[in-house]
C-alpha cells in the first residue's frame, strides 16, 4: 500500500508463545520498506506500542536528535530503546511479543489492538477499560480546542 495508516479496534488472543495476530488490515497498510516487520516497545501508559519498521526508523531519528547529556532525554531514550524488539510477521500474520512486555502491559490472554494512525497500541482489554473510564476522557472544551487547533494547523499547510 505504501502509506501507513492504522485505524480501527480489534480483539484477539495471545497464544502460549506470546504470539499476537496483527489484523490483516494493518498488515496491508505496512509500507513495503518495513518488510512485514514491526518494532514493539513499552507505551506511555500500561500498554505496548508497535511501529512499522519504517516508522521506527523515524522515531530513531527523533531519539538521536535528543541530547544524551540531558538526564531526562537520556532516560527517555533508554526507556524507549531498552524495551524495543523487532518482530517479523510469521506466515499467519502473528508477531511474537516478549514476555517482559506482555507482563508490563498486564496482558495474559486477550488483547485489544487499536490503530493510532502511525502506530498500533496493544492493550489488556480490562486495563484499557480502566484507563478509558478515567484518563482517556475529553471534556467538550478540550475536544473543541483540539478540533480548532487541527483546523488552524491544516489551513497553514494548505
Amino acid at each position: 500500500m505504501g502509506i501507513t495508516s492504522f485505524i480501527g479496534e480489534f480483539e484477539y488472543s495471545v497464544d502460549t508463545k506470546g504470539r499476537v495476530n496483527i489484523p490483516a488490515k494493518f498488515r496491508k497498510a505496512l509500507p513495503e520498506s518495513s518488510e512485514d516487520t514491526f518494532v514493539v516497545t513499552r507505551g506511555s501508559t500500561q500498554n505496548i506500542v508497535a511501529y512499522s519498521l519504517t516508522e521506527w526508523m523515524k522515531k530513531e531519528d527523533e531519539y538521536i536528535a535528543l541530547s544524551t547529556l540531558n538526564p531526562t532525554h537520556r532516560n527517555f531514550i533508554r526507556i524507549q530503546t531498552r524495551h524495543a524488539t523487532t518482530c517479523k510477521c510469521d506466515s499467519q500474520g502473528r508477531i511474537a511479543i516478549p514476555q517482559r512486555l506482555l507482563s508490563f502491559a498486564n496482558i495474559d490472554h486477550n488483547v485489544l489492538i487499536i490503530g493510532m494512525l502511525s502506530e498500533i497500541e496493544i492493550w489488556d482489554p480490562n486495563t484499557f477499560k480502566t484507563f478509558e473510564q478515567s484518563d482517556f476522557q475529553l471534556s467538550k472544551d478540550d475536544y473543541l480546542q483540539v478540533a480548532n487547533y487541527m483546523s488552524e494547523h491544516g489551513k497553514k499547510q494548505n
